[in-house]
């Protein structure tokens, strides 16, 4: 099973429980952001044989988002459009959240009021031509308005089968707490990697605790665990690598020499440095399904093989070792970091 691998038989993926109420997925989910935003321009075509291989290797959970389409719909459109001749089979996720009025503050400002949590799932399923979303995130947790007002919301666009499953996305345990007392959260989606560890001193025993599902986002470092990576300046001004903290002078190179540790012990085993540190997350608890993005049919058969590979604890404590306290940089701007 190597990086070239891409000869997988169909629908070969385990499958793991989310949470309590119901919520069943393939093992590795995909998210589908960079398909047309953050990392240059989209590629339709593209994205969609991408996820049309990713369905034909077993995966079911897709992740999409309002802001992902910056208020166009473009990132549920395609992914609606891709999965069209097999929707009912496949778990779709989307988010609300954001305040996507002014281009100026995309990304910063928040919306979380019951009437646009409405409006933004009204919206939602049109855009990915469904009559029902299997799992609804609030994208950021809003200060302004209660969690409990949210998570009422929610709950009636269930009773309502306009929704299947509550979600929350980059919440404390506090929030989460609040929230499950209103409605159960099936599932939480934090960034979590050998790279960013920050959920494993109070997020991760929270959710357990409720039996909440644990979907991490980013499980390749935003690409760096991929290997393929150049410095900050390397990237145009529409690729977030180019501002991210972990690609600047001094934290790149860190992270460059913790990558080419993990990818020799990887090459030890015969995998690549991707399937191991899928692999390393997924064997942080069966209640953990990563959603890696990509824009590649092959790399997204490599992604999928990790859940296929098993490793030592020898492994694990190597991992931990090279990456005590996860990369080196923060994930964000101080102006985009949740405050748990």
């Amino acid at each position: 099973m190597t990086q070239q691998d891409n000869t997988l038989p169909k629908r070969t993926l385990p499958k793991r429980t989310l949470g309590t109420q119901g919520l069943e997925a393939g093992a590795i989910g995909l998210g589908t952001m960079g398909m047309t935003m953050a990392y240059g321009a989209g590629d339709e075509p593209g994205g969609i044989a991408t996820i049309h291989r990713a369905y034909e290797l077993g995966v079911t959970l897709f992740d999409t988002a309002e802001l992902y389409g910056m208020g166009t719909g473009s990132n549920e459109q395609l992914l609606g459009r891709a999965v069209k001749g097999f929707r009912d089979e496949v778990v779709l996720a989307t988010k609300f959240g954001f305040d996507l009025s002014d281009p100026a503050n995309v990304g910063v400002a928040l919306d979380s009021r019951p009437g646009h949590i409405r409006e933004v799932t009204e919206n939602s399923l049109r855009h990915l031509g469904t009559d029902h979303i299997d799992v609804l995130y609030q994208h950021r947790v809003d200060p302004d308005v209660p969690i409990e007002d949210v998570a009422g919301t929610v709950g009636e666009l269930i009773a309502e089968g306009k929704v299947r499953y509550f979600g929350l996305s980059e919440a404390g345990p506090e929030i989460i707490r609040r929230a499950h007392a209103v409605h159960p959260v099936s599932v939480l989606q934090t960034e979590y990697s050998v790279f960013e560890r920050a959920v494993e001193a109070d997020v991760l025993p929270v959710v357990r605790e409720l039996g909440i599902g644990f979907v991490p986002y980013s499980p390749l470092g935003r690409g760096f665990l991929t290997g393929a990576v150049r410095p900050a300046s390397a990237y145009p001004a529409d690729d977030m690598r180019s501002w991210d903290d972990r690609w600047q002078p001094g934290n790149y190179e860190k992270n460059v020499a913790a990558v080419s540790e993990l990818t020799t012990l990887a090459a030890a085993k015969g995998i690549s440095v991707t399937q191991l540190a899928l692999a390393w997350l997924l064997a942080q608890g069966d209640d953990i399904v990563p959603i890696p993005g990509t824009r590649s049919p092959q790399r997204l058969a490599e992604n999928v093989a990790a859940a296929h590979v098993t490793l030592t604890p020898a492994d694990l404590v190597r991992v931990q070792e090279i990456l005590p306290k996860g990369a080196a940089g923060s994930r964000y701007p101080e102006v985009m970091m949740p405050s748990w």
